[in-house]
Parts: structure tokens; sequence; C-alpha cells
């Protein structure tokens, strides 16, 4: 029985437009007749030669299909033609298989010319479940399209990889997903994979958004505005204020094209946690995103359109960037915008409580918490109310433990809280124990931060090998609000009490204290260390009141009381942006402070308080924080190594910039919108900025025991008369914030850390992402030091390029890793920065090889150099840290909360400390904090 007579429907057909059809053989007889016609010409017509082997070849075809499908099914068009040409070839007709292959070709060439290219095999099920073919031309488009002026991208390469991956019936809305998964494995290899991974992903929200807003797929941005304002209002998740905006003024004003900047790590941060949604889906568009944040923040402006935009400009252009608390809220119906609160826990059961329910109020709403416990009565102190003892302060920060647990903002973010206890309190050593693994677990606190307060006296008596004496502040209240030589004097008083035994107490070695401080650090990453003398004496407010704790990442320094509960409103400037032909541009500078300190003084007019001491301190002083990020980004533009003069001279003149520009904007504000009402006797009001104010420090401690450089370069005279004269809008106006995230969104190294490592990978809710430090690529790049073999070794050595034979010296001083830098370097560039700074820094500390005597030198030399606080402390063994690539065959991912040492310390630093298979020492659970190896906190920044 010949082909052509067989019954069709057992055989199906896919066509390249994704239709199904029944196999009709004589379209293949056609086809094979048109190439024995190119070859033989038109007399082939006649021949029954040529029928004949027309009549076999079409049999063969057929043949080959019911072998392989004897019960029917479907074959793409794309198979039938491969089966052809076989025929042609395995029958010697090699002219003809030659001019058949020539019309495939020109016809996928017309088809291809009119934007039909589609896959010869593969389908997609489109939204209605409906199998149409893989368009390769639209993969290419969009290849094309995220790889537009970036340099080292094979889209090829990515498109192969994409179909790769793929299988015959994929839904349409995965490929997006899989194009993306096939660069971001690039991104080793080639830095630039990042931002082609993030434009994938914007095209893919942007699709997803412009549906939920019922707006056709080509909207741009601009136009997306007023629908995407409208749906938030109508969903009760914008204020209804917005819609009040001249909103086609503001659609002008976006800029979609700046969506281009965005890593992919930083995109698909912003895409998980901070876009607003409704039912799982984010419909919040980037720049939209920012335009909204941008409006929250101008809502009281008079001429808010033209503010609303220079806000946004800032933002988008990553030149700055607001905290996370203000980039969640602005614009919301409840703007809560403030990043730290502050509070002082008073000594009574009501007062305790209150403090706690407090906690869990600004948890719900706010961001990190720093309580001061001091003022509590320690264990075994007399209760007059009930004639017996108390138990101190740990069963109560167990209480706090569990609430910051308890309340997490509705599983938005977790709730973070700092514990701060004075050096001298009576329960200090059983505080310094509280995040221990061993012991009675209702007096430990694995969930809450802890940082010791510590007052110059201690230090100086550590110094000095002399006794430290504790007290209960029932017995010594007035310690507490005590500094400097008062305090000292004070606590001489108390101690002659003691020795008549008038008083509880007891005494111990400051050194053997101060040891067990940092065997504690070591063994648990906490209490943290900073200095009380040194925060209040330099502190603008002394005035008014004392600073007695810092907030959860040791930044903030103001005062509180029972009263009133400090707030402090965070950004941070973007430093390497600001970065022009190889050195700072101070015009730009000038410009991006003038609007980021208004910015965060709007926040605190606008903002929602959830307790009222908070309202009352906020707008009474009106403090700020503007800080900064890209610090080593900024160094590897100038190509200085982190551990160098020159870098510590960077940072010397870079915060002087802004410090000089910011107070000079907070006095502009004090003209056009009042000083703050707390002003009059403030050290600002005295003609004391902060450079001057080390003064104060200097003449309180002994000499030898206060090193601080003291060069400016600025016209800070002509300043100084400017705030004595106009005032200052705001009471403190500078903090330097760990910027976990927001560093991220930006694509940048945060806060002043040096490069943790030059390639990793970093984990969090979203998945994986390897992070390469493209100044590195750039540079070897340059000296055709690049390739595959570079890659390996850069795993193997942990993101190291010390051990990498080939590369040059001075480029291993550059690209050092934060625990190749010496602290002494991180210390020296800190404490340039805070003879500029009214408030302190959130410093980490790096040290190798950590032992007792290597803490004891860098926390001494941290005291010594003016520093007000310090935060984590991580501290890396002297052997080395175990490869996860050898075992795992991954890139070294980055755990969470790594802080210890790899290998037993010296007893006397920490006796306990649990070696780890990451190299690493965590003695006990680490909460979700600003730390480097945490992308996740939003605690703060």
């Amino acid at each position: 029985m010949s082909v052509l007579d067989t019954t069709p429907g057992e055989l199906r057909v896919i066509k390249r437009t994704g239709d199904v059809a029944d196999f009709n053989a004589e379209k293949i007889s056609v086809a094979i007749g048109k190439a024995f016609l190119a070859v033989e010409g038109e007399q082939s017509h006649d021949s029954s030669r040529i029928h004949d082997r027309i009549s076999e070849l079409t049999e063969m075809v057929w043949n080959t299909f019911k072998r392989r499908l004897p019960s029917g099914g479907t074959i793409h068009i794309e198979e039938i033609q491969d089966q052809v040409e076989l025929a042609l070839m395995r029958t010697g007709e090699q002219k003809v298989a030659r001019a058949y292959v020539i019309y495939r070709d020109k016809r996928q060439g017309e088809r291809q010319g009119s934007g039909e290219n589609h896959h010869p095999t593969l389908q997609v099920t489109d939204a209605n479940g409906t199998l149409k073919p893989l368009d390769l031309s639209a993969l290419a488009n969009s290849a094309e399209r995220a790889s537009q002026d970036l340099e080292g991208i094979d889209t090829q390469a990515i498109i192969d990889e994409t179909v790769k991956n793929l299988y015959n019936g994929v839904k349409e809305s995965e490929i997006a997903t899989t194009m993306m998964m096939a660069t971001r494995t690039r991104i080793e290899h080639e830095p630039n994979y990042t931002y082609v991974t993030a434009r994938l992903l914007r095209d893919e929200l942007v699709k997803v958004g412009l549906d939920f807003l019922e707006l056709d797929a080509d909207t741009n941005e601009n136009d997306a505005l007023e629908a995407y304002l409208n749906k938030g209002v109508s969903l009760e998740l914008l204020d209804p204020e917005l819609l009040k905006f001249d909103l086609k003024k503001l659609a002008a004003a976006i800029k979609p094209e700046r969506s281009n900047q965005f890593t992919y790590l930083g995109l698909q941060t912003l895409f998980d946690r901070y876009f607003i949604h409704k039912d799982g889906v984010r419909f919040e568009l980037p720049q939209l995103f920012f335009m909204r944040v941008a409006m929250g923040l101008a809502i009281q402006e008079q001429d808010r359109e033209a503010r609303a935009i220079e806000f946004y400009d800032l933002l988008s252009s990553f030149d700055y960037m607001a905290s996370t608390p203000t980039l969640f809220n602005a614009g919301t119906l409840r703007p809560q915008l403030s990043s730290c609160y502050l509070t002082t826990v008073p000594d009574d059961l009501f007062g305790i409580y209150g403090a706690i329910r407090d906690n869990a109020m600004l948890s719900k709403w706010a961001g990190g918490l720093g309580n001061d416990w001091t003022p509590v009565r320690a264990l075994n102190s007399y209760i007059k109310g009930t004639n017996g003892k108390s138990q101190g302060v740990v069963p109560f920060l167990k209480v706090v433990n569990d609430t910051a647990v308890a309340v997490n903002q509705g599983g938005k973010r977790k709730g973070a809280v700092c514990a701060y206890l004075e050096t001298w309190h009576l329960d200090v050593e059983e505080f310094l124990e509280l995040r221990k693994n061993t012991g009675d677990d209702r007096r430990r606190t694995h969930d809450m931060n802890t940082a010791n307060w510590v007052p110059d006296l201690f230090m100086q008596r550590v110094l000095e090998n002399a006794e430290w004496t504790l007290f209960s502040p029932s017995d010594a209240p007035d310690l507490h609000d005590l500094t400097g030589s008062a305090f000292a004097e004070r606590y001489a008083h108390y101690e002659d009490l003691a020795a008549k035994k008038e008083i509880l107490h007891k005494k111990v070695k400051a050194q053997d204290l101060w040891r067990k401080m940092l065997s504690m650090l070591f063994e648990t990453g906490h209490p943290w260390i900073t200095f009380k003398d040194v925060c209040n004496l330099r502190s603008p407010q002394q005035h008014v009141g004392v600073v007695h704790s810092s907030n959860l990442c040791t930044e903030i320094t103001l005062n509180t009381d029972r009263d009133e509960i400090a707030v402090c409103n965070l950004g941070s400037i973007n430093l390497v942006r600001h970065i022009t032909d190889g050195q700072l541009d101070h015009a730009k500078l000038e410009s991006t402070v003038k609007t980021a300190v208004r910015m965060l003084d709007n926040v605190v007019d606008i903002n929602y308080y959830a307790v009222e001491q908070a309202r009352n301190s906020n707008l009474k002083h009106r403090p700020v924080g503007m800080g900064i990020m890209g610090f080593q980004d900024a160094l590897y533009e100038l190509n200085l190594a982190y551990g160098s003069d020159e870098a510590v001279e960077f940072a010397d003149r870079s915060m002087e910039a802004i410090s000089y520009f910011a107070i000079q904007t907070s006095s502009d504000l004090a003209v056009e919108r009042g000083a703050y009402s707390t002003f009059k006797g403030s050290l600002w009001d005295q003609g004391i900025l902060p450079i001057d104010s080390l003064n104060k420090v200097a003449v309180t401690r002994p000499e030898g025991m206060f090193e601080v450089d003291r060069s400016m370069t600025l016209d800070w005279d002509s300043l100084r008369t400017k705030v004595q004269k106009d005032g200052m809008r705001n009471s403190n106006v500078m903090a330097i914030a760990p910027t976990a995230t927001i560093s991220n969104i930006c694509g940048v190294s945060q806060s002043i850390e040096p490069t943790f490592q030059n390639l990793y990978v970093k984990s969090n809710l979203s998945g994986e992402f390897t992070v390469i430090n493209p100044y590195l690529v750039r540079a070897l790049k340059d000296r055709g030091l690049w390739d595959v073999v570079m890659v390996n070794d850069l795993k193997h050595y942990e993101g190291s390029v010390q051990k990498i034979a080939r590369i040059p010296q001075d480029l291993k001083d550059v690209f050092a890793t934060a625990f190749e830098v010496e602290p002494r370097w991180i210390v020296d560039a800190a404490s340039r920065r805070q003879k500029w700074i009214d408030q302190a820094q959130s410093l980490n500390l790096y040290i190798s090889g950590a032992n007792g005597k290597k803490l004891d030198i860098t926390y001494k030399m941290a005291w010594l150099r003016g520093l007000k606080t310090t935060y984590y402390l991580r501290a890396l063994g002297a052997t080395s840290a175990e490869k996860s690539t050898i075992n795992t065959g991954a890139l070294n991912a980055v755990k969470p909360a790594t802080m210890a040492a790899a290998v037993e310390p010296e007893p006397a630093v920490a006796q306990e400390a649990v070696q780890q298979d990451d190299g690493f020492t965590n003695a006990a659970p680490v909460p979700q904090a600003c730390s480097i190896d945490n992308p996740d906190c939003e605690a703060c920044q």
C-alpha cells in the first residue's frame, strides 16, 4: 500500500505557528519535487524516474515516524524536514539534498526577516493553556535589550543556555526566570551579567505590574503613575493626599532608564521586600517606587511638586538613599519613617513593664531599639515596698528578648533590640553572659543584642591595673547621669561608702573584668563595647540631658530619660557617586547633602509615632542622622588601599566636607523654618562644633589617654559664626549607620566597611546571589589577567587575592579583604571621621588571627582614638577557614552571623569558643542585625 493512500489522522503535525494539523504526505512529495525541479529543471515534471524517486523518499520519511510513533502522536514540522534531508542523503541524492537545505535556509531567513523565528521542537504554554512555538526572536530581543551598553556580554550564549534549560510545554511565564538563571550563573565570570539579570527581572516585574494595573504591556512607567496611585489609594495602601499632586508634572520627571543601574541583588531586594503589593502581587514599579517615596517626603512642602522631583532625582540616581523604614512607609497611610528609638528604663515595676510595652509598640511599627537598663537595681538589692530583695536586671531582659521575638511587624521584619548596661552595675558580670549557650536558659537572651556602656574611669583603671567597684544603682543613683570628672568624683565617694560596708558592692580587678568583657565579646559576639563619656562630653545636647545608651546598631547618641524616647531618622550618601575625575566632587556633595538633610528634617514632621514620648522628644530636638555608604568603592575609584595613610586621610577629608555641608544646611533650614526648640544653651549655640568638642574630652582624661588628629582644611570659623547667629534646625545631623540593605539596593559596599570578600555568595530570602568585586575584575582585565583560571583561584582562596601569584602586589594591597586589613587602619579611619560627627558610627572590627592580646590592643586603641562606639567583632582565627567550594562545588557562601575565631583562642580570651565547620566560632544564635554577612537587615537601614 502506498503511503499516499494511508488514512490521514494517525499522525499530527505541529506547525511553526503552533497550530496542529493532520499529517499530509503530499506536502512532503511537493517539497521533494521542488528540490528535484531546482536541480534537474522543468522537464523533471514528466520524468517517471523522478516520480518514483519522490514516492520512495516520501515513504521512507513516513515509515520513520510510523516506527517511532506506532500508535500515532505529534511531530514538529522541523523534524519532518530533517528526515527529508536525511532520506535524500541516504539515497545518494546529494545535489537534491543540497538544494533542499538551501531552500530551508532561504525560508528561515524570510521568516526571520518578517520577525518569525520559532524553535524547531520546543513549544510553550501561554496564559490560556494554548501551546505555541517558542519564539527565538523574542528571546533574542530580550537578551539584546538587557545587554545594551554593557561590555563582555554574549547574548547568543544567554539564548543557548536558556533554550537548553527549557522543556517542551514550559509555561510562558517561566521563560523569563529561566533566562535570569542563565545570566546569573555567569556573574562570577563577568560582573556586568548582574545588570543583565536585573534588567530581565525589571522587564518581568513591569509586565506583571502593568497587568495588575490593567494597562497595556507597552505602557512606560511615566504613563503608569496615575493608575498606580489610584490603585494604591483604592486598596487603602497609599495616602489619598498623593492624588492631589500635579501628577502630569511628576510623571514627566520620571526616568525609567535609571532602572538600568540596578544590580540583580539590588532589584531583587526591592522586589521581595519593599514594593507595595496586594495578595502577593507586587504592582509597584521601580521608578514609581522612588517617586512614591519622594512624594511622601514632600507631602508637607509648599512647592511639593518641585521638591518631590528634587527628592526623586536624588533617590533614583543612587546618590543618596533613605533608610528602610522611610522606603517602606513614605506615602502610605501610616508613615512610620524613623529608624531608631532609644529608651531609658526606670527602676520600678510599673515603669519597667511600661518600657517593655513601649518596646512592643515601637517594634510593631518601627526600627531598631536601644534600651538603657542601668537604672534598674541589681540582684539582692533591697526593695522597700515588699521588704524583699530584687532579682536584678536579667529576668526582665529575658522578657524583653521574648517580646522582640513575638512582635515583629506582622512578619514583615524581625523585632530587634539592644540592652545597654554601665560597667559599674553590680549585675554586669551576669549581663556579660546573656548570650552564652551554657548555663540557666532562663537567664539567657539568645535573640537580642547587648552592649557595655563603659565610663572613661573604668578604662583608666584597666590601664593602671587598679581595682574596680560594682554598685547597685539603687545605692548610687546619680552615677547614671554623671560623666567625666563629675562621675569620677562621685564614684570615689561611693567607693568610700563601700569601704565602710554601708552599701551593697563588689570589688574586682579592672583588668579581670576587661578580660571577661573581651572573652564574652569573642565567644558570643556580645556585649558590644561603647564609651559613655565621649558620647556625652561631645553631645551638643548635654545642657538638657544625658546620653544613656546608643541604639541597636551603635551609631545614635541621643538623650533619654523616663519622659523622653529618643528618635533618629537615617539616610546615607553614596560616597562613590561623588568621586569625579579621581577626586571628591565637593560641588556635587554639597548639593546632595543640601537635599538629603531637608528630606531627613521633613521626616520629623511627617512621621507616625507609636508612643507619645517619642513624638515629644523628636519634635523638641529634631535630630537626624545622615551617614555614608560606598566608602570602600570610593577607595577603589581612587586606587587607594584601605590599609594606607592615604585612605585614612581620605576618610578625614571626605567626612570633613560632609560635616561642613550638613551643619551649614541645617543652619540654613533654621533660617527658613526656625531653630529647634532647645537650641539655646547647646554646644551649637556656644559656637562649639563637633571638631571643637574634642577639647572637652581631652581635659577630662589623663595625659596620653586621648590621641586624636585635629587637622582641618575648611573655613570652620565662618561656619561657627553662622551657626551661632542663625541657629540649627536639628540638634544632631550626622550618624553613620550600617546600611546593610540600602547598600545592596544601590549596589555598593555597605557603610564604611572594607570588602568582606572579592568573590562569594550571599544567601537571603530571595535565594543565593553571586557577588564579585567589579573593581577587581576591571583591574585584572586592564592587565590581561582575568580568565577562568583566575575565577577558580578566587574561589579556592575564598575571595582573597593575596596568595594568587599572578596578581601584582599593588593590586593585592588595594583589594585586600576585611580580615587582611590590619585593625589599626579601620580604627584610625574611624577616628578621623568621628571628630567631625556629632553622633557616632556603626563600626565593625575585623581581626585576623584573633587572640587576647590583639583584642586588648584593638579596643584600647578605639578608646584612645576617641571612638564613641564599636559594633560587631569579626574575629577570624589563625588557621584557614574550610573551603566550602571544595566540599560542595558551590562558591563559599557567607553564613549568617559569623563573628568569632576559627581556632581556639587564648584561654584568657574565650574559654568556651565553639568551632564551626565554616571556620568561624558562633557560640550563640545571632538575631537579624545589621551585619556584613546578613543582607536582610532592615532594623536601621
